[in-house]
This record gives structure tokens, sequence and C-alpha cells, in this order.
């Protein structure tokens, strides 16, 4: 089988999207890991297929996958190239939504950027102590489609993000599912630096938009930071996260970066 692909990225996530509009394409876990191979495929942190709306309150549907095959409900820089990949295809009057197993997300393009709001987090858990390899750590957990732990640090730069997040990730402490695992500096008041580890790609990634967001939202929490913050990933690039605090947490959770199309092409599967 012969496929159409988009290559996107978004502050250094990187995504395969696929228009399966028509409903013909079915793929099975090993061509996702196929496709997202970086040695014998496209390569990509992610693969995301566009289908038309099943619930008649959305614009339309995607289909989620990581880098491994499983399937995920939220990415936050997924969602943003999803976005734009759907405007480069329909070319919408306005803004769009899109429905997701975590909810309905919509979209915004404001002056070469995307905004999405992201599904309200959930699941707000503070002051979780961890014994790690002999040290404790105190994590801070949320939930925005997909579970987030948020470890504040002295030095991003300096944090073993690779071997500490994979550690976390597979804690016991949030067995079964795992955890996506953030790292996270305070530059300065509204300003963060985080690294993350994605659960599902099983490394450090360039960027994470929800856990970008869940990093902001537990350092307004914690640390009493108001929004809007601003977030340095470890691509380089800067995601602001933008939300309302409200008695029982957040709501209106906006997502806002860049999300670009590297190139096109077709692969045999």
């Amino acid at each position: 089988m012969r496929i159409a692909f988009t290559k996107m990225n978004g502050a250094g996530n990187d995504f395969v999207l696929i228009d399966n509009r028509d409903g013909s394409i079915r793929l099975r876990g090993d061509q996702v890991r196929l496709l997202c191979d970086r040695q014998r495929g496209v390569g990509a942190d992610g693969l995301l297929l566009l289908e038309p709306n099943s619930n008649g309150v959305a614009d339309w549907r995607w289909r989620f996958f990581n880098s491994d095959g499983s399937v995920a409900e939220m990415c936050g820089n997924g969602a943003r190239c999803f976005a734009a990949f759907v405007r480069d295809l329909t070319r919408p009057t306005a803004g769009i939504s899109f429905e997701t197993p975590a909810g309905i997300v919509r979209a915004a393009f404001v002056n070469g950027l995307v905004t999405v709001t992201l599904p309200a987090p959930t699941g707000l858990r503070p002051h979780q102590t961890l014994q790690v390899n002999g040290a404790e750590f105190v994590a801070h957990s949320l939930h925005i489609g997909v579970p987030h732990a948020v470890i504040f640090v002295d030095d991003a730069d300096k944090a073993m993000a690779e071997d500490l997040g994979r550690t976390i990730r597979a804690h016991p402490h949030f067995a079964p599912a795992g955890t996506n695992v953030n790292l996270v500096e305070i530059l300065r008041p509204g300003s963060l630096r985080v690294r993350t580890y994605e659960r599902g790609v099983e490394g450090e990634t360039l960027a994470c938009g929800t856990g970008a967001a869940a990093s902001a939202m537990i350092a307004s929490h914690i640390r009493r930071i108001p929004p809007p913050i601003s977030v340095k990933v470890q691509g380089g690039d800067f995601l602001t996260i933008d939300f309302k605090m409200t008695e029982s947490g957040f709501d209106d959770v906006q997502l806002t970066g860049p999300a670009e199309t590297v190139f096109t092409g077709e692969i045999e599967i």
C-alpha cells in the first residue's frame, strides 16, 4: 500500500500526518512504528490520521498514535500540527474543531502561530514524594488527556532527563499506565525551561505541548506564577500557555506555538 503523507514539526515535536477522509487507511501498530522509524521510515514522534467527525459536534476527528504504535488520547504539539494540516487541506474561513478521545479541541490561527484550546485538566495531585535510585524527588501530577508528572529542578540543562525520565515514567507510584515526566526550571517570573520524557515515544523529545501546559499550571499552583506563562522547550522554541484558575482547578487552557510543514511525500508500507 502506497500512502501520501505530510511531515510536520511543532516546536521540535515532529509528526507524520495522513489524510484519511475517505476512510481507506487502516494502520496496524507495526506499520505505525515503521512510518515513525527514523532510519527505515519517515521518522516522527507520532502519527495522526485526519478523518470525518463521528459526533456531529466537531468539524473533524483525529486518530493519534505514538511512535511505538500505541494509541494516545492527546498531544498538544500534535494538535497544533493537525490543525495546520487541516487548514492547508480545507481552507476554512475561521478556526476549526476536532474530536479526540480526550474531548473536543478547538484551534485558531493568528500571526503565523496556532492556538489550541486543550481539554480541561483533571487529577491534580501535588507534593508526591518518590524514592528514585536512592534519592528523593517531589512530583506534582496533572492529567491533560494524558498523565504528566512535574518535578522542579535548579538547572534543567544539568538534569539527566533521559535516565531520570525513564525511571520515573515506569515508577510503581504511577503504575500501571505510567506517566510523562517533565523536569522544570523556573527561569524568571512567567518563564519556564522544560525538558520532557514522553511515554509512548520512550525518550526525551524536543518539545511536548501537554507537558508544557502541565508544567505551567503546576508552576502557577505551586509557585504562584500567574498566566500567561512562556515555556522554553528542549528544541529551543517557546510555547505560550494561558489558562484560567478556578476554585476546582484550571479551565480554558490555551497552547500557542509554531506548526510547520517540513516536507511531503509518498511511502510504501
